[in-house]
C-alpha cells in the first residue's frame, strides 16, 4: 500500500512538473531588423520603414541648403504634433525620435526641446538660479528659437471581407516655417498589408 502511494505521488509530481514546464514563459531574442508580423496591425517594422524613408528624404531635400545659403547658419527644428487619425493605437514617438536623432547627428539641422520637454528644463534653470554657482548658472531668456516645426498625420484605410483585410497606412510629415507658415518640406510614406484569416478590430 505504501509503495502504491509513493508511485502515485511520484507520478503526480512528474505530471505537475510537466504542466508547469508547458505553462512557463518562453523568451527568444531576435534581431531588431527581423520582420515579424503577428497581428497585422502597425508594428516596429512599419515604424522603421517610415523613419528610414523620412530620414533619407528630409536630409536630401533642398530646404537645408536653401536655408544655409540665405542665412549662413544651421536651421533649427522643433517637433510639433503628429496626429494619429487611424483606427488603431500607433506610437508615433518611435519614428519621430529616429528622425530627430538623424537631424542632430547629421550636423546639418539643430533640434530644440519640444513643448512637453521644455517645462522640465525651465524648472531646472529656475532651480539653478537659486542654487548653482554663478559661473555655471544658465540664465533665463536665452533659449534658441526654432525656425521650423515638424508636423504630421497618420491615416489608415481598411478594406475587409470575410477573413481577409487590406490595411493601408499613409504617414505625411511637413516642415513649416514659424516665421511665415511656408511649408519647406513634405515627406510621405505609404504601407499596405494583405492579412489573411484576420481578426477584425
Amino acid at each position: 500500500m505504501a509503495m502504491k502511494k509513493k508511485v502515485w505521488m511520484m507520478a503526480a509530481t512528474v505530471l505537475a512538473a510537466l504542466i508547469l514546464a508547458g505553462c512557463s514563459t518562453e523568451v527568444k531574442r531576435i534581431d531588431v531588423n527581423q520582420v515579424r508580423d503577428i497581428s497585422g496591425t502597425w508594428n516596429d517594422t512599419d515604424s522603421r520603414l517610415v523613419s528610414e524613408e523620412m530620414i533619407r528624404d528630409s536630409l536630401s531635400a533642398g530646404w537645408i541648403d536653401r536655408y544655409n545659403l540665405s542665412l549662413r547658419k544651421t536651421p533649427v527644428v522643433i517637433i510639433g504634433n503628429i496626429r494619429n487619425l487611424s483606427q488603431e493605437h500607433i506610437n508615433t514617438n518611435t519614428f519621430v525620435n529616429d528622425l530627430e536623432r538623424a537631424f542632430v547627428n547629421s550636423g546639418r539641422v539643430d533640434v530644440v526641446a519640444s513643448r512637453s520637454e521644455r517645462g522640465d528644463i525651465r524648472d531646472e534653470r529656475a532651480d539653478m538660479d537659486l542654487n548653482a554657482a554663478e559661473a555655471t548658472r544658465k540664465e533665463m531668456g536665452k533659449e534658441a528659437g526654432a525656425d521650423y516645426m515638424l508636423m504630421g498625420t497618420i491615416n489608415t484605410i481598411i478594406d475587409a471581407s470575410d477573413s481577409e483585410q487590406i490595411r493601408f497606412y499613409q504617414v505625411d510629415l511637413t516642415l513649416v516655417s514659424l516665421a511665415d507658415n511656408r511649408i519647406v518640406w513634405t515627406g510621405q510614406k505609404k504601407l499596405k498589408k494583405d492579412i489573411k484569416n484576420a481578426k477584425f478590430r
